[in-house]
């Protein structure tokens, strides 16, 4: 699959497909709270996509039975919903979530903390946060698509994390997944040339200890080997002639959609 230029028209679906899930993730974010299982939150989630006249891109993508991928402490990325999995005070929950409107997606990733968390979680948090921004500092268009992985590498490697080679950031628009790959570590080469008209996927994530993850016998959880804390922070952002735009924080001139 090449990398996709989107049109005017498609870039204001998929603002759109971002605006409704950063509805989405403003809501989950009031539900949070020690008590409550990833499951529930997962059933909060779907209602409420399908409340908006979408469909969670998650759910069976590749056979994955959540609509979001709630992920706790040293689990990395795709943990699965479990009515087992009880949120705790002090805990670093990872949501990864995605809708799909009109045949586009949009796809963002946070990192909450629940209650008091320690200082350590916390500058993880900022710092994994932070790292998306430094890159995106360089998704600009006549840059590469290295410019935005050195400078996430960058940033994150001054504080001595680990940062997760196994897993990476990529294209979306009417996939999920299209091309480009978008590590958050440097590369030997420069990669593509960066255009208007591109959408991506950019994800730190970023472990407090070492970088290496292991998949729990689930075959979609990854956790930390050494198990120490991860987070995640994610976007949708689009190139354009100027600044980069992140998708899910563009403010729509009509909310007719919720």
């Amino acid at each position: 699959m090449s990398v996709s230029i989107k049109s005017e028209h498609e870039i204001e679906l998929m603002r759109h497909a971002g605006h409704l899930l950063e509805k989405v993730h403003n809501e989950l974010a009031a539900h949070i709270r020690p008590g409550i299982s990833t499951k529930e939150l997962d059933r909060i989630g779907e209602e409420m996509i399908r409340s908006l006249g979408c469909t969670p891109n998650f759910l069976n993508y590749n056979g994955f039975p959540g609509s979001f991928c709630i992920s706790i402490n040293d689990e990395v990325v795709h943990g699965i919903p479990s009515k087992k999995k009880i949120i705790q005070e002090g805990d670093l929950v990872k949501i990864d979530a995605g809708l799909i409107y009109q045949g586009y997606h949009s796809d963002a990733a946070r990192t909450y903390a629940v209650g008091e968390v320690s200082p350590e979680a916390r500058q993880l948090m900022e710092v994994t946060k932070q790292s998306f921004f430094e890159g995106i500092k360089f998704a600009k268009a006549g840059n590469h698509l290295n410019d935005i992985s050195k400078a996430i590498g960058a940033y994150a490697a001054k504080y001595n994390y680990g940062i997760v080679r196994d897993l990476v950031g990529h294209g979306i628009g009417t996939h999920l997944h299209e091309d480009p790959q978008i590590p958050n570590f440097p590369q030997k080469r420069r990669g593509i040339k960066l255009m208007p008209g591109m959408t991506l996927a950019i994800e730190p994530m970023i472990n407090i200890g070492r970088a290496d993850v292991a998949w729990e016998d689930d075959d979609w959880t990854v956790v930390t080997m050494d198990g120490s804390l991860s987070a995640h922070y994610e976007n949708t952002v689009l190139i354009t002639d100027g600044e980069p735009e992140i998708t899910d924080s563009y403010k729509m001139t009509d909310d007719t959609g919720g």
